[in-house]
């Protein structure tokens, strides 16, 4: 199948041509003409599999072929907000938007994109001047739509993108805040990796007979994504990773961890063995993300470091390795973690650091994603067979794995009474961008804790939003 018979203008086939892309994605293949008819839609695609493209194309199709786009004489003339991309993180919304850009260069809209950690006034003065296709995250919309300075009054498209990741982060009351501004009747298309109950439940609350699209199995992994499990002591994680990359001759690695100290502590330890690296999470600036994405991108910079949240957004063409430095508490987030590899039909490698503490994690993305990982045992680097696990949380002084829910990086517990362990804020006071949040209703932390017990006020809420 081509492009050309997805019913695409001729403005779009001419920017489809510019990117050298010629066949679509199977997400593609099936979301174009269903979001080309109008319904709701609802679609569980990897990540990687090209669904940025396969709703801003035809939403860019829809708006600029209609009454409405067909007027429209400049990119730069007066017009309302018609539709709005929603999106967890900084460096999806930045990524959705430049999509939009691209594929829509040869037609009259144009786009804007808002997120927080940088200044809200060149914000302004860009939505003053109408925009058709608005991306945005929750948390900075949210501080427009309380200043007034957005007018959400005629969107007839909604997106939500990455939508088991929006409720990660305790999106879910901004969500509701936002859609109870908009006009009733439009189209609502949601996209998330994974389809979880909470999921589920969003969905049967937004969606009007919607369409269904999975395109590969539920919380499955990307088959041509060589996977592999290196036992190893807790301590000698640092030296095997660089080992690895000295030895392999690793020039592109995106490496997780699990919390945004021990992302800044592995960057320090990786400069000292002549690696280039730095780290990408929620304390950082938004200028210091922003570079560093950039470097990794055109391969200036060896190994990028990140934290989950942070990482939503990391799109690389033929990205080759992926290292998982700490397991993930949520078994969810390994799937999208090594989705950054092996992206569009590229080939690539998930390498994972476990030590004895971290079994019972791997068990669990094991169980989840319904297969047993190979084991490799790296010479000089064999694990200690006496080794007894301890609680994750003795070493970070959060709560670990099975011992009071996740880590937080800026989300909130998505259950009642559920504790989510606290990030890297402090005390009772209330949070900087990116620290971790108690469950409502839950007791009181103790070391390393965040709000605990009541609900976040819209402010502290949004606050960590906009660190993100």
């Amino acid at each position: 199948m081509s492009f050309s018979s997805l019913g695409l203008s001729d403005a779009l086939m001419r920017a489809v041509a510019d990117t050298g892309y010629t066949s679509p994605t199977p997400i593609q293949q099936q979301a174009i003409p269903a979001v080309l008819n109008g319904g709701d839609l609802l679609a569980g695609a990897q990540t990687g599999t090209g669904k940025t493209a396969g709703f801003t194309l035809p939403l860019l199709h829809r708006l600029s072929t209609d009454p409405v786009g067909a007027k429209l004489t400049s990119n730069t003339s007066p017009r309302a907000i018609r539709a709005l991309i929603l999106t967890p993180t900084r460096e999806l919304a930045a990524q959705v938007e430049e999509s939009v850009r691209i594929y829509g260069k040869y037609t009259k809209l144009n786009s804007a994109v808002i997120f927080g950690g940088v200044g809200i006034n060149p914000q302004i003065k860009q939505l003053k001047h109408g925009v058709d296709i608005l991306v945005a995250t929750p948390g900075r919309l949210l501080d427009h739509m309380d200043q007034g300075t957005v007018d959400l009054s005629k969107i007839e498209i909604l997106v939500l993108d990455e939508a088991d990741r929006m409720l990660d982060m305790g999106f879910i009351r901004d969500i509701r805040k936002v859609l109870a501004k908009l006009p009733a009747k439009r189209q609502n298309l949601l996209f998330s990796a994974t389809f979880s109950d909470d999921i589920k439940a969003l969905a049967n609350g937004l969606l009007t007979n919607p369409a269904t699209i999975e395109v590969a199995r539920r919380n499955s992994t990307v088959e041509i994504i060589a996977q592999k499990i290196h036992p190893v002591d807790r301590d000698k994680k640092h030296p095997m990773l660089a080992h690895l990359i000295k030895s392999n001759n690793w020039t592109q690695v995106l490496v997780f961890t699990r919390t945004k100290h021990g992302a800044n502590k592995l960057v320090e330890q990786l400069d000292k063995d002549g690696i280039k690296a730095m780290a990408i999470h929620g304390n950082k600036s938004q200028s210091a993300r922003t570079k560093a994405l950039s470097e990794f991108k055109d391969s200036k910079l060896q190994v990028l470091v990140a934290t989950d949240i942070a990482a939503r957004g990391i799109d690389i063409d033929q990205l080759p390795h992926v290292v998982n430095y700490d397991l993930p508490n949520v078994p969810e987030d390994y799937v999208h973690r090594i989705g950054r590899t092996g992206r569009a039909g590229a080939t690539g490698e998930a390498v994972s650091l476990v030590c004895v503490d971290e079994n019972d994690m791997l068990k669990d993305i094991e169980k989840l994603i319904k297969q047993t990982l190979p084991r490799e045992v790296i010479p000089g680097f064999e694990p200690d067979p006496t080794a007894r696990a301890q609680p994750i949380q003795l070493r970070s002084g959060n709560p670990g794995h099975r011992n009071g829910g996740r880590q937080g990086q800026g989300g909130a517990a998505r259950k009642p009474g559920a504790g989510n362990g606290g990030g890297n804020g402090g005390g009772n006071k209330p949070r900087a961008a990116g620290g971790g949040n108690g469950g409502t209703g839950g007791a009181p932390r103790g070391n390393g804790g965040g709000n605990a017990g009541a609900p976040r006020s819209a402010a502290q809420h949004r606050s960590g939003g906009r660190g993100r």
